[in-house]
């Protein structure tokens, strides 16, 4: 039993060490720890905002800043609208030099 019980552990852990190292932090640009903070501060301040715009809507935006202040929005929304107001929302916040807009409307289901 204690066999079978042991095999299955390994087995799980092999099946999942995969997902665990795809979840890591793909932020390898990140050479300093101020770098990072500074990004993950303009991050943030562009979720803030969102949330405080539009909060039901705009769930299904992420955003994502690298160390050159280039933010990349991804995701949908529900209107064209709202998609050029997140990208407003973002250019005009401190510290970001440029957007890369990967946003689609989402479609009626």
């Amino acid at each position: 039993m204690k066999l079978k019980l042991a095999a299955s552990c390994i087995i799980l852990a092999a099946a999942v060490a995969p997902l665990a190292a795809h979840a890591a932090d793909s932020d390898t640009d990140r050479n300093k720890p101020a770098t990072y903070v500074k990004d993950s501060a303009i991050t943030t301040k562009i979720k803030t905002k969102l949330a405080a715009e539009q909060p039901g809507s705009m769930v299904h935006i992420k955003v994502d800043t690298d160390m050159n202040g280039v933010v990349s929005m991804s995701g949908t929304a529900n209107s064209q609208a709202e998609i050029d107001k997140a990208v407003d929302i973002a250019r005009n916040t401190e510290g970001v030099k440029s957007v890369k807009n990967e946003l689609k409307v989402q479609k009626d289901k």
